[in-house]
């Protein structure tokens, strides 16, 4: 979507980095940062950033929990009895 990305500088703590848009995605950006409340397209896109990022942290820890749960021993134990024992796990913390 965003296209020709220029090297990031690195200024008091703020990087920097350039990216040239299509006329068509200029105007989308700029409509989506009024509807949106942003005070400018930047701001709509480090959002965008900033929303990708919590993203790929949080899938990576459900595929993290999906592969410790893939690598645990197989249970005899219903559905229902794994239920009731995370309840009374949490009830003890």
């Amino acid at each position: 979507m965003l296209a020709d990305f220029a090297a990031a500088s690195y200024i008091s703590g703020m990087a920097q980095l350039n990216v040239q848009l299509s006329d068509d995605l200029q105007r989308w950006t700029d409509a989506r940062a009024v509807e949106g409340g942003f005070d400018s397209g930047s701001d709509y896109v480090r959002d965008l950033v900033r929303r990708d990022r919590d993203y790929a942290v949080k899938l990576a820890a459900l595929q993290a929990a999906i592969d410790v749960g893939r690598a645990s021993p197989e249970t005899d134990l219903t559905i229902e009895d794994i239920i009731a024992e995370g309840k009374r796990r949490h009830a003890l913390a």
